[in-house]
């Protein structure tokens, strides 16, 4: 570790200016950032600590809506939202271990936007909607690839508002090291059509299967994509997995989170 100035502003406001510096980052739950500093990846002279924001907290429902905070936890989301969003909270539940659960933020994860995160492809699948101080953006806007985001820099993630899916499941081949997915997939009906969303698979980060989306469309069975694999170009290739078998366990999931749903 090295020297830094750790302020903790308690209002959004007081957070915003505080990282108008150049040289300031955010610290959400820091179950990415705090290991980053650690080996010297980032080294920002100033960090912001989001944590003692209330307004940014808390999960609530209203109108078909579930509103989570950008500083709720992994495991506050899980409880919160069991009964309003079960496909969401069952998600959440799974991130990493009971440590990184109850350290870990939704607005963290998604600013950081690993490849293999989970949080991604419940944003993407359900359309919903990540709020800023400035501004609101779709989620079909918000993802750039691989640990890229539309958020410009200083900006933060205050809530993310969850349009609530007729049905949806979430389904993950985990890596049992990490808990990251190595294929995750979350599927989301809506009364527009189905959404599929893919995170932990292919090298641009969190991607729409639009393939699986207009057969679940037209048929919302688990048969309606047995056999359908997206392609395996551009699928992440290391020593856990293939690309073709990354994509493999694309259909794989898609198939168990239809039946889940």
């Amino acid at each position: 570790m090295y020297a830094f100035e750790l302020v903790r502003p308690g209002t959004v406001e007081e957070a915003v200016a505080l990282l108008a510096s150049p040289d300031a980052q955010a610290l959400g739950g820091g179950q990415t950032l705090i290991p980053a500093l650690k080996q010297r990846l980032a080294r920002p002279a100033r960090l912001v600590s989001l944590s003692g924001i209330a307004a940014i907290k808390g999960v609530t429902a209203s109108g078909g809506t579930v509103t989570v905070g950008g500083g709720a936890t992994h495991a506050e989301v899980a409880a919160a939202a069991a009964r309003t969003y079960p496909a969401l909270a069952a998600l959440a539940g799974r991130i990493g271990d009971p440590a990184v659960r109850s350290r870990g933020t939704i607005g963290g994860s998604l600013a950081n936007n690993d490849p293999s995160a989970c949080y991604p492809a419940a944003v993407l699948a359900s359309g919903a909607t990540v709020v800023t101080p400035a501004r609101e953006i779709a989620a079909d806007d918000f993802f750039r690839g691989m640990f890229a985001t539309a958020l410009a820099d200083g900006e933060i993630i205050t809530a993310v508002r969850f349009p609530v899916p007729v049905r949806a499941a979430y389904m993950k081949f985990v890596q049992p090291a990490s808990r990251f997915a190595l294929a995750g997939v979350f599927v989301a009906q809506t009364p527009a059509g189905v959404r599929v969303a893919v995170t932990g698979a292919a090298e641009a980060g969190v991607f729409r299967w639009t393939a699986a989306e207009a057969a679940l469309t037209a048929d919302f069975r688990p048969e309606s994509v047995r056999g359908l694999v997206p392609p395996a170009r551009g699928m992440i290739g290391d020593i856990h997995a293939s690309p073709e078998y990354r994509a493999h366990l694309v259909g794989v999931m898609t198939a168990r989170a239809v039946a889940a749903a």
